[in-house]
């Protein structure tokens, strides 16, 4: 394809059909590529009162019957490493706490199996269970999002298995809360200062 070496003033660069290899047997098509500040749509941009901000991904969290089938791909084949382990009778998890990457920005992989599979929670099911998004400032997301009719897991906020404040969306809402994650349970995760600090530097190099 060809791009136009004269760009509206919209902000786009509009495909041409007159590019050598442009074949007359098929239908014209007028493209437009959008740049610059046009790609984000007004009302995609941030909310100017949202007191946080959402920094990365944090974790993710599968489950299963035994901790062995996680790790014989997790471990064994993409070579994460495995750096602690957690155990909460009532939360019916047991762990590994593996590591994608090193530093602030590390991705942490919890690898988890059930004490007991007939009790609930059931942290093999499904077997993505959950994702974690570092937060700058976590009582002010949950305060704000509280706010805006968001349902969390019972429990609030509280200490997680890496020693981070945790707050859980519900992944769907009810009558009182209407707004849950769309089917996916979220875990907000209050980022330590070098992790906040890593990010600052990311956006502003």
């Amino acid at each position: 394809m060809f791009v136009s070496s004269t760009p509206p003033t919209c902000g786009a660069f509009v495909l041409s059909s007159s590019c050598p290899r442009y074949s007359p047997n098929r239908p014209f098509v007028r493209r437009t590529l959008f740049f610059g500040a046009q790609q984000t749509k007004p009302e995609a941009r941030s909310v100017a009162d949202r007191p946080f901000r959402v920094l990365g991904v944090q974790q993710i969290a599968v489950g299963a019957l035994s901790k062995t089938e996680l790790r014989s791909f997790w471990v064994d084949i993409l070579g994460l490493t495995v750096t602690g382990e957690f155990r909460s009778e009532s939360e019916n998890v047991d762990e590994d706490i593996a590591v994608a990457g090193s530093g602030p920005l590390k991705v942490e992989v919890d690898l988890m199996q059930p004490i007991d599979p007939e009790k609930k929670p059931a942290v093999h099911i499904p077997t993505l269970n959950h994702v974690g998004l570092w937060i700058d400032d976590l009582h002010a997301a949950v305060d704000w999002m509280a706010g805006k009719g968001v349902r969390f897991t019972p429990g609030g906020i509280r200490k997680g298995a890496s020693g981070f404040d945790v707050c859980f969306v519900h992944p769907k809402g009810n009558e009182a809360t209407p707004i849950g994650a769309a089917g996916v349970l979220v875990e907000l995760v209050q980022a330590p200062p070098e992790v906040v600090s890593a990010f600052d530097r990311l956006a502003t190099s």
